[in-house]
């Protein structure tokens, strides 16, 4: 990649914005095609970092560690919509706390009385926590700042986006008809924003393979409550149940979220496949396409780390 090279990134969520930030702030000509500006997915995210449950680990560790760093850089600063946030995740059987989490600062195991009633394990530590909207604003300001141009329109194939030396498609589900990526699918998450009874801390339930999440995620004067993993099941509808299971799950362990009052629902669908692709393709016509898709429901936590694997992969060309 050189200096004013006319790059295409197709896609504006976080993957494709970071992305896209990246690849500007390098001196690219980047040219954001997306269909939805920003993606919804990724507007529906809790969010906070932690890096569980894809593929390739070795590179999910390395691009969750870049994340994690730039992430607390930009804690520094409030506007960005990130915070470093205490809180606890917990078990409700003796679970060992994952590597990722054992490196995270205020690390400690949790003692009996801290936990909610009904678990039997869980540990502290500092993450940050990412306020998807705010955030989001953050980094199409960024891209702006460095020259990127964002067009909002649908691509019914990877060849409409134009002339271009190089597409770098972070379509995340659109993947699987514009690549096409069989193995792309959806699982469908659903969030409930209330608002903030006086929260300060997280809380996260490590629910394994479970539809049913519990989570909650305090942004200043709201709270983000979670939430659903339907495998399959791509729907944006918000599901009146769903959202009451969720409301209920956390009022049990948050008490003061039983009274709250719901600002809004926010649904997505991660796209998730066996492994994170993040990798180079060169088309039968010539075209150089670099994809970073994928990513399930960590593309916040991998979102910088990913980014800079795709300018990695174009800086050797």
């Amino acid at each position: 990649m050189t200096a004013g090279e006319r790059v295409v990134v197709v896609g504006a969520g976080v993957a494709g914005l970071t992305t896209a930030v990246v690849l500007a702030e390098a001196g690219a000509s980047v040219h954001v095609i997306a269909e939805q500006v920003p993606g919804v997915t990724s507007l529906a995210a809790g969010a906070m970092w932690g890096p569980y449950l894809v593929e390739p680990k070795d590179k999910v560790d390395q691009w969750g560690q870049r994340s994690l760093e730039i992430f607390q850089e930009l804690a520094q600063d409030p506007a960005t919509g990130v915070r470093l946030t205490s809180g606890i995740e917990a078990s409700r059987t003796a679970e060992a706390a994952p590597d990722w989490a054992t490196t995270l600062p205020g690390f400690r195991p949790c003692e009996r009385a801290e936990l909610p009633a009904g678990f039997t394990a869980g540990y502290r530590f500092t993450v940050p926590l990412i306020d998807m909207p705010t955030y989001l604003d953050h980094l199409l300001r960024r891209l702006r700042d460095a020259g990127g141009v964002v067009e909002q329109r649908r691509l019914t194939s990877l060849s409409d986006t134009g002339p271009a030396s190089v597409i770098v498609n972070c379509t995340g589900l659109g993947a699987r008809d514009l690549v096409p990526d069989p193995d792309l699918r959806p699982i469908r998450g659903q969030h409930v924003v209330v608002t903030n009874p006086g929260l300060t801390e997280f809380f996260s339930e490590d629910t394994g393979l479970s539809p049913d999440l519990l989570c909650f995620y305090p942004h200043g004067d709201t709270v983000v409550l979670g939430g659903t993993a339907i495998d399959g099941e791509g729907d944006l509808a918000p599901d009146d149940k769903a959202a009451a299971g969720i409301l209920a799950r956390c009022a049990e362990v948050g008490p003061r979220l039983a009274h709250a009052r719901v600002l809004q629902h926010r649904v997505g669908a991660r796209p998730t496949r066996a492994t994170v692709r993040v990798e180079e393709e060169t088309r039968e016509d010539g075209t150089v396409v670099v994809h970073n898709y994928g990513h399930g429901g960590v593309g916040v936590t991998l979102s910088w780390g990913c980014a800079e694997e795709a300018r990695a992969l174009l800086s050797a060309k």
